[in-house]
């Protein structure tokens, strides 16, 4: 199409273009190629949106766009003299970028049925659990979320849990092509906030718990609420909300949605749960639904699995997928990288699971589930990311000290902080800190034997002496960053593999144990 073929379909959404003077009708008959947020993605042809950012204004990038080729800048602010071909002032950056990659891929998500995840936690284990299901009702689903993007049999590394406007377009529109029935996508609060699924068609829209995280970028638990809020004020008229109302903002949720579909373990419910069957294999229940009952059998462990089988199977009921794919689907999935993926094996006198939990809740539940695990100890390396919520690093070492025999605090991704103040603030949940006035503040955990903990700023050698002072029969439960295979410190990125690390210090375990 041509940049005013695309300008007019998107006009009301954009603001006034600015065109007249700059370059005529000849550059509005340009034909446009893609549509680019960043300067150095730009090809020939391409429409250019300078993004409003916490440090940068993308439009100081619009002279270098147009030297790259695009046909068009977009931008709040107005570009620079320098710059001579058509410019668009638009209202809002971010839902003109949205309005415009939805116009260019041609509205992709009215021809294939998109199922939206949000929440703290458990959009990515639901997410694959829902993509399984239609799998095994015969349509291929395409998948976007926190460990990648699946479209068809391409897996494709992910940044951004949400991508970008224009890049979920583009991938939903692939998925359109290759013949997808489905795409099951999770939708961060940042992303909701930031209007990066705005103009999207969502088939239905899942919410799953919300506990303390990003309060940095949302200031507060209503406001964090509030972006979450946004996904289901989305949904055409008539489409089902499934909605875990054991959680008291999901409860909430559930009164002002049109159509709720609600699950939960302890509350009135839709969908519910029978007497569950929980082994070190993992969990068999039946489950009660509007449209009768149906039996799962899962390989996942622990109380967040059973919750996040819950809304896949009340997503399937929605939609009227057959029980015969839903309990199929749940029972296909063995395992979610990252996520309490086991590490050891049968040579291993000690069990060492990974996983993704980098909230206090999320935390409790992980280690819990793990508990039944542990002949001897539960061990707990840990640490919590640089530049993000403060306010959650105490209740995280608290929770570990709670939960665990032996904390061991470590980094996650550090970034611009210094690792060894955020591993202070930690231990400020796990030990009694005395506050300004000199008083000790309520115990953070019940009164007995204070859990004991270690500390290591280096996260490789964090995970060694957990693993390798270990003794037969302990878990050593290594949580915060499951499937990244970076760790992002103050100026530079370097590999980093929670998974491969374990595994060389069980390497180094076995090779220095006595031969029996």
């Amino acid at each position: 199409m041509t940049l005013s073929e695309l300008l007019l379909r998107t006009g009301a959404t954009l603001g006034e273009a600015l065109s007249a003077d700059r370059g005529g009708a000849a550059a509005l008959a340009a034909p446009v190629t893609s549509i680019a947020y960043d300067s150095t993605r730009v090809s020939p042809g391409a429409v250019f949106v300078g993004l409003r950012g916490e440090r940068v204004d993308g439009s100081t990038f619009a002279r270098e766009a147009e030297r790259a080729g695009a046909v068009c800048i977009v931008s709040e602010s107005a570009v620079g003299p320098d710059t001579r071909g058509p410019w668009v002032q638009a209202r809002d950056a971010r839902r003109a970028l949205a309005a415009l990659s939805v116009g260019f891929f041609g509205h992709p998500s009215h021809h294939v049925p998109v199922i939206a995840i949000t929440g703290t936690n458990g959009k990515t284990t639901t997410a694959y659990l829902i993509q399984s299901i239609f799998e095994c009702a015969g349509v291929r689903c395409g998948r976007i979320g926190t460990i990648g993007h699946q479209i068809g049999s391409s897996h494709h590394a992910a940044s951004l849990t949400t991508p970008e406007a224009s890049d979920i377009q583009q991938m939903l529109r692939a998925m359109v092509d290759e013949g997808a029935g489905a795409c099951v996508m999770e939708a961060s609060s940042h992303a909701l906030a930031l209007h990066r699924v705005d103009q999207t068609r969502f088939a239905t829209a899942v919410f799953t718990n919300l506990t303390r995280d990003h309060l940095d970028f949302h200031g507060d638990m209503n406001r964090y609420f509030e972006a979450k809020q946004r996904l289901f004020e989305m949904l055409p008229k008539g489409r089902p909300s499934i909605v875990n109302v054991d959680d008291p903002r999901g409860a909430k949720l559930a009164r002002t949605v049109e159509r709720p579909v609600t699950y939960a373990c302890q509350a009135d419910a839709d969908v519910t749960p029978g007497e569950i069957e929980a082994s070190l294999t993992g969990q068999r229940f039946d489950v009660r639904t509007p449209r009768g009952g149906l039996q799962v059998r899962s390989e996942l462990i622990g109380e967040g699995n059973t919750f996040n089988i819950l809304a896949a199977v009340a997503a399937g009921v929605a939609l009227d997928v057959p029980f015969s794919a839903i309990e199929a689907g749940i029972a296909a999935v063995e395992a979610v990288p990252g996520r309490f993926e086991t590490v050891s094996g049968d040579a291993d006198d000690v069990t060492v699971v990974i996983d993704f939990a980098h909230t206090d809740d999320a935390l409790r539940m992980l280690l819990n589930a793990a508990r039944p695990l542990a002949l001897g100890r539960l061990i707990t390396v840990f640490g919590c990311g640089g530049d993000r919520d403060r306010s959650k690093r105490p209740l995280m070492g608290a929770v570990a000290a709670r939960l665990s025999d032996l904390v061991v605090v470590t980094s996650d991704n550090p970034r611009s902080e210094d690792p060894q103040a955020i591993i202070d603030e930690v231990v400020g949940g796990i030990e009694p800190r005395r506050d300004e006035s000199g008083r000790v503040p309520a115990p953070v955990r019940p009164p007995g034997e204070p859990t004991p903990y270690l500390t290591f700023v280096d996260r490789a050698e964090a995970i060694d002496h957990a693993v390798r002072s270990a003794q037969g029969g302990d878990v050593v439960i290594v949580a915060g960053k499951g499937h990244e295979r970076s760790q992002v410190m103050a100026d530079e990125t370097v590999a980093f593999d929670d998974a491969e690390v374990a595994r060389a210090a069980l390497a180094r375990r076995r090779s220095s144990s006595p031969v029996s």
